[in-house]
């Protein structure tokens, strides 16, 4: 078969079983609570960063990529949050976050084995008690990886070298978070061996949409418009939900893989 009408063949099966295993409504779903944790998260490394005493990341880093960025009033308010954060983070304050945040992405890990099951075609007849510990472990692990990824793009070493070894040590965590979800969240634990292409595309893909994405606020955005910071917020949401659906497109591709060689 030619190698053009096999990859349309390829496409055309996960866009099925897509529509099959309603995937789009598990990619929304794992999304949304995504974009939620994200800001018990930023308040807990807020609240670790005044804790620890080392507010260089914001100082340094964070803050003046946004001074440029934004109306000076808008700035002005921004910043002043944070440095009472910083200032007056509490265990609290680290504590609540910390619940806040195992809370949605556990929510967003059950999506995921529910979205996983429905690909390797499983009932899940774990236990409540197993389903919830593993949506727990699975959550607090993917979403700790994966804002570590964000911290060190965002506020690693500079330089082409260092830059070059920052985004390695970001795609090696996104890899562990892709490989482990592949492989332990499902009811049915696919061999190692059919976890490897799909989890390769997913790493890819992440790492192009993570470029566009950071081309967009780099030299697109216009947070000093109205209409700019609601743009920006609907590329966000869409560059989290793209993320989403093509983390489960590369495990339907694994599954059809393992199902082709079974058969």
């Amino acid at each position: 078969m030619p190698r053009g009408r096999r990859r349309d063949g390829v496409v055309a099966q996960i866009w099925a079983a897509f529509v099959e295993h309603n995937l789009l409504t598990y990619a929304a779903a794992i999304a949304f609570q995504a974009l939620i944790a994200f800001v018990p998260l930023t308040l807990f490394a807020l609240g670790m960063l005044g804790a620890t005493d080392n507010r260089r990341l914001w100082t340094k880093h964070v803050a003046p990529a946004i001074h440029d960025r934004v109306r000076p009033a808008v700035f002005n308010g921004i910043d002043d949050t944070v440095r009472r954060i910083l200032d007056h983070g509490t265990a609290g304050l680290i504590v609540v976050s910390v619940l806040l945040s195992i809370w949605y992405l556990t929510a967003a890990m059950r999506a995921v084995i529910e979205a996983l099951d429905q690909i390797h075609d499983v009932a899940d007849t774990r236990s409540w008690g197993v389903r919830i510990a593993t949506a727990l472990l699975l959550g607090a692990t993917a979403g700790g990886c994966l804002f570590a990824a964000a911290l060190i793009v965002v506020g690693g070493p500079r330089g082409f070298v260092l830059g070059l070894v920052r985004w390695v040590a970001a795609l090696a965590l996104v890899a562990i978070v892709v490989l482990l979800l592949l492989r332990f969240a499902p009811a049915q634990r696919p061999d190692a061996a059919w976890a490897t292409l799909g989890a390769a595309l997913i790493t890819v893909a992440w790492v192009v949409a993570s470029l566009l994405f950071r081309l967009w606020i780099t030299y697109v955005a216009d947070f000093k418009s109205p209409i700019g910071t609601l743009t920006t917020l609907l590329v966000l949401t869409s560059y989290v939900f793209v993320s989403s659906a093509v983390f489960l497109a590369g495990a339907q591709l694994d599954e059809l893989l393992r199902k082709q060689r079974s058969a």
